[in-house]
């Protein structure tokens, strides 16, 4: 089962997911916050597989909290529900290191498939958030005059892949590989990068000019 975790202030909202999430047999909820400080400490205690988190929270705002969970808790997956739809929400919250982004109101079916995605580390948006970032990575890139030198040849072909959008099964048959060096691979770009997380990544590879 997918233990999922909640961050959200608004009692009626979090009562909705709740009902949501039970009608699920394969989730389990674990815990809710009120708070991003809230939210730190439990998901610190509990270690749930996905957080449900808003943005919009009394105290600290979720931002904060997402990046202060992943410090902690880097194995855990972020999954952004929130009325912002704004670019700069949208890019905040995935350098912060969350995997997806829908937006309150996305039908229940919606939000349980975004759940079961994030769970496996894949990444997932609202229809409208998806279609303003093919619309940002669509543009064309900007000239790059060097293309992250600390990273193999093979490590950039990997980063190009990922900039594009490929899985790592994607990429494993793309470059005839194992997904496990694929997953060793990427782990060894984002510790160069200095990154933690796979849309931090192809941000980083799109001001490079990749993908």
């Amino acid at each position: 089962m997918v233990r999922v975790f909640i961050a959200d202030d608004h009692p009626v909202f979090r009562f909705g997911l709740r009902t949501l999430l039970k009608a699920d047999p394969t989730l389990l909820l674990v815990g809710e916050a009120a708070n991003g400080e809230e939210a730190i400490a439990q998901v610190s205690e509990l270690s749930p597989d996905v957080v449900l988190m808003d943005l919009n929270m009394p105290g600290m705002n979720g931002i904060e909290a997402i990046r202060q969970i992943l410090a902690r808790r880097p194995q855990v997956h972020i999954l952004v529900l929130t009325m912002f739809d704004d670019d700069d929400s949208v890019f905040a919250a995935m350098r912060a290191g969350a995997l997806g982004y829908l937006l309150k109101g996305a039908e229940g079916k919606e939000t349980l498939q975004a759940i079961q995605v994030v769970s496996t580390g894949e990444a997932i948006f609202s229809p409208a958030i998806a279609g303003r970032l093919m619309q940002y990575f669509g543009a064309p890139p900007p000239r790059a005059s060097q293309r992250f030198p600390a990273l193999t040849e093979r490590e950039r072909e990997v980063l190009a892949l990922i900039a594009q959008g490929y899985t790592n099964l994607a990429i494993a048959e793309q470059l005839v590989i194992s997904p496990k060096t694929v997953r060793n691979h990427i782990s060894s770009i984002f510790s160069k990068l200095q990154v933690t997380s796979r849309l931090e990544a192809i941000l980083r590879a799109r001001d490079a000019g990749m993908g």
